[in-house]
């Protein structure tokens, strides 16, 4: 048996587009990182970028589980003494909803050039609309947390 690695030429990309109205934050994360990845297909290779594009849209009406918007903190540091600022996950979404859609989604690709260059892959956009429309993107389906529970 060998195995087979991908040429950069043999690499098909596609483009998803996600509607986040009403998805968990982390569950949306987990599968968005997946698809940029490439771990959704049969040649995926870890050190080669095989995955596709995704397009994010209504990142404003993202949810967190069980009180986390406001229990939750992220934090942030000047590098200077006392520069560590504070905000919750609630403001956050308020303030950005598609940059912090974008910064769950990183935390999640690897800390590598490779993981840089697979997030320039992802689009969020806090609205319902995206300039992407050329590319002609699938919808891609994400299970929502209700409907999890009645598979089991």
């Amino acid at each position: 048996m060998t195995t087979t690695t991908p040429k950069a030429s043999e690499i098909q990309r596609d483009w998803h587009v996600v509607d986040a109205e009403g998805l968990v934050l982390g569950r949306l994360a987990t599968e968005v990182a997946n698809i940029l990845r490439g771990k959704h297909k049969p040649s995926y290779t870890p050190n080669l970028d095989t995955g596709d594009h995704v397009i994010i849209v209504n990142a404003d009406k993202i949810v967190l589980t069980s009180g986390k918007a406001d229990r939750k903190l992220i934090h942030r540091h000047s590098g200077y003494p006392g520069g560590l600022k504070t905000t919750t996950y609630a403001d956050a979404l308020d303030k950005d909803a598609a940059e912090t859609v974008r910064r769950s989604i990183r935390g999640m690709v690897p800390k590598t050039r490779l993981g840089r260059q697979q997030l320039t892959k992802l689009k969020v956009y806090a609205g319902p609309t995206h300039p992407h429309g050329a590319q002609n993107p699938q919808p891609l389906e994400i299970a929502h947390a209700k409907d999890r529970s009645a598979e089991s």
